[in-house]
């Protein structure tokens, strides 16, 4: 199964308009993508195995956000995705956050809560029309770090969190996700990967109610 588009042929995006978004611009509207990969741990059968998916994204502007003298642009997010065979069915994985640009400061910001429990604020250097955005972290760091909940503290600890956003001249995007665990099932430490590619199913227009 494939899993990435066609590699970009230029190192920035060409978007017309102010771009007040910065690189986050070539985001806004809504996403599917039917090639998902998932590499992880599964309890049950006591194996690491791939799971395939398909997957449904939006992101939409949110309000100029100010912090003193900080001005963020930005993105309201959400990414669902359903195991093949199961769309029907319960989601397997399920995130919501914001997506901001501190143009100021060239940096991209990924503050993200997954329902399992966990919460990530991940972030790196970046500039207008950049055609791949990396959003990095790791626990403890005081500005870019991990949160999680006791029980995977314990069974799956985060030991790093690297992503990246990348755009295609097909007008697609793709993602790569590597959480590090250090899971006790097996006392070693182990790669949770994702990765996709989604093409746009809606433009938000000035016409168009995003509610």
């Amino acid at each position: 199964m494939s899993t990435t588009a066609e590699t970009p042929t230029t190192d920035r995006v060409r978007v017309q308009g102010p771009q007040k978004l910065g690189p986050l611009t070539p985001l806004v509207g809504e996403w599917e993508g039917d090639a998902g990969l998932d590499l992880s741990y599964h309890n049950q059968d006591d194996e690491t195995s791939h799971t395939s998916y398909f997957e449904k994204a939006s992101f939409k502007p949110i309000p100029i956000q100010e912090n003193g003298r900080q001005v963020l642009w930005g993105l309201s997010y959400s990414m669902t995705a359903w195991r093949h065979g199961e769309e029907a069915m319960d989601p397997f994985h399920d995130e919501i956050g914001f997506l901001l640009w501190d143009k100021a400061h060239g940096q991209v910001i990924r503050n993200v809560v997954f329902g399992r429990g966990i919460a990530i604020l991940a972030g790196s250097d970046a500039q207008v029309g950049d055609r791949v955005l990396h959003f990095d972290a790791k626990p403890g760091d005081p500005s870019y770090g991990i949160l999680q909940n006791r029980y995977l503290m314990e069974r799956a600890e985060i030991k790093d969190f690297t992503s990246s956003f990348t755009f295609h001249d097909d007008g697609t995007f793709s993602y790569t996700s590597d959480l590090l665990l250090r899971l006790s099932a097996t006392g070693a430490e182990m790669h949770h990967t994702d990765q996709n590619t989604l093409h746009r199913v809606r433009r938000f227009h000035p016409s168009v109610e995003i509610g």
